[in-house]
């Protein structure tokens, strides 16, 4: 086992990357919390005793515990937790799922924030550089020890997950302790930091749940539909989320389209459509869950060893997503538009279902279109491939049949709308001029 240990070690130290460094992102503007030093942590504590500690802990090092130290230093220290927020949403029929998934970014983002004010503020040195004795197992962090971003990241994302999925209490809990563990035996954060780290991120993540209580929709839904034949039928999901409390824009309806044309082209065009295999590979390819293209970028950039920046760049995508959703679902419930399969009942859709909602507009083209703005503004020469991917996007809706081309077509262009109006708002905070290198 100390031999592989040993073989573990050498390849970390070969594959050092020189880790990012934001001394100033303590005075990045916030989310939902006024500022960071509004929570700055009180002085650390000596850390002399707490060498033991670790060094104890690396000792017992085995292979469950290096697995533990690979798997939480993977990614950013949010990597984790947002695909896992991403999988839970996916599936959630509740209004709490939308906003759940943009508390989670926003909120980690935040406490990291309020982290960067107290890491800088006291400048405590990590353990690998307290003690020589002490190694390293994971590329060596450049930001000091106090308190540990992992843990800041636990602490919000247990505290955000159970709040809204309270079965997976116990889960998250259980998550959080194998991560800031896993900190402690790598040699990159004494106990002390994960402690005051996880507690720092859990009363972030308390303050920001209790702002945001009353963004979902607070009344049932009345019932009310549209009787005439033209108009979409159905038990409707998500009736009300047009109704939620946007956070960039003015308001969900800020962007509502033109009410839709009567869809007699629209539908002749797609039963004269005939389908192939490229066509409905495409459909059953963006009806699932695509590849996560906004990580892999932040993969293929190192972005993930800058864990201010890949917060950032997680919260505003997912706050534009939830944002695109609420106007979406705006004009969606504004329009009742009817779908294809109702528009004429002898046509079935190659997706062989229809969405529980109106068709118009799209909602994968304006997810789509909003995502292509906001990975572009932070990737720029990605620009064409985003665009691509957001117009087969929603292609697929339309070659699957469950969508008329012009629910497509304004859902993009909603979705371009909405995608400018954020990133004019967000890149006059000052952020992002603070380093283009690392931003874009």
């Amino acid at each position: 086992m100390r031999q592989r240990i040993c073989i573990f070690v050498l390849l970390v130290s070969a594959l050092q990357a020189n880790a990012q460094v934001e001394p100033q992102a303590g005075k990045w503007r916030t989310w939902f919390i006024s500022s960071a030093k509004e929570f700055r942590l009180p002085k650390p504590p000596a850390y002399r005793n707490e060498i033991a500690i670790v060094l104890q802990n690396q000792e017992n090092i085995d292979s469950a515990a290096l697995y533990h130290i690979n798997y939480w230093n993977a990614g950013s220290p949010g990597y984790r937790w947002q695909d896992m927020m991403a999988k839970l949403w996916m599936n959630d029929t509740s209004y709490n799922g939308m906003l759940a998934a943009m508390l989670l970014s926003a909120a980690i983002y935040d406490a990291t924030v309020a982290a960067w004010d107290t890491k800088y503020a006291y400048d405590r040195p990590r353990p690998f550089e307290a003690d020589k004795h002490i190694r390293s197992f994971v590329p060596k962090p450049e930001s000091p020890s106090y308190p540990c971003e992992v843990a800041v990241t636990a602490g919000v994302a247990s505290t955000i997950i159970s709040h809204f999925y309270p079965k997976l209490a116990d889960s998250v809990r259980k998550m959080a302790a194998q991560a800031m563990a896993s900190r402690i035996a790598a040699g990159v954060a004494f106990p002390s930091d994960t402690s005051a780290g996880f507690a720092l991120g859990k009363k972030i993540a308390e303050y920001e749940i209790e702002r945001t209580k009353n963004y979902m929709p607070q009344n049932n839904w009345d019932g009310k539909m549209p009787h005439e034949p033209d108009k979409w039928k159905g038990t409707p999901m998500f009736p009300l989320a047009g109704k939620a409390k946007t956070v960039l824009l003015d308001s969900s309806s800020q962007f509502r389209p033109a009410p839709p044309p009567d869809f007699k082209k629209d539908m002749e065009e797609l039963k004269k459509f005939k389908p192939t295999f490229r066509s409905m590979s495409n459909a059953f390819y963006y009806a699932g869950q695509p590849e996560d293209v906004l990580t892999k970028k932040m993969f293929e950039y190192n972005i993930h060893l800058n864990p201010p920046r890949a917060a950032r760049i997680y919260s505003v995508a997912s706050i534009a997503m939830y944002d695109a959703f609420v106007a979406c679902w705006d004009a969606k419930y504004s329009y009742w538009g009817i779908r294809p399969d109702q528009y004429d009942t002898t046509f079935r859709p190659v997706l062989f279902f229809t969405p529980p909602f109106p068709g118009y507009p799209s909602g994968h083209a304006m997810i789509g279109a909003v995502n292509a703005e906001i990975y572009s503004y932070f990737f720029p020469e990605s620009r064409a491939y985003f665009m691509k991917r957001a117009k087969d996007g929603a292609e697929s809706r339309f070659q699957g049949g469950i969508h008329f081309r012009t629910d497509n077509e304004i859902g993009l262009d909603m979705g371009r709308k909405v995608g400018a109006f954020i990133i004019n708002r967000i890149k006059n905070d000052g952020v992002d001029k603070q380093d283009k290198s690392t931003s874009q």
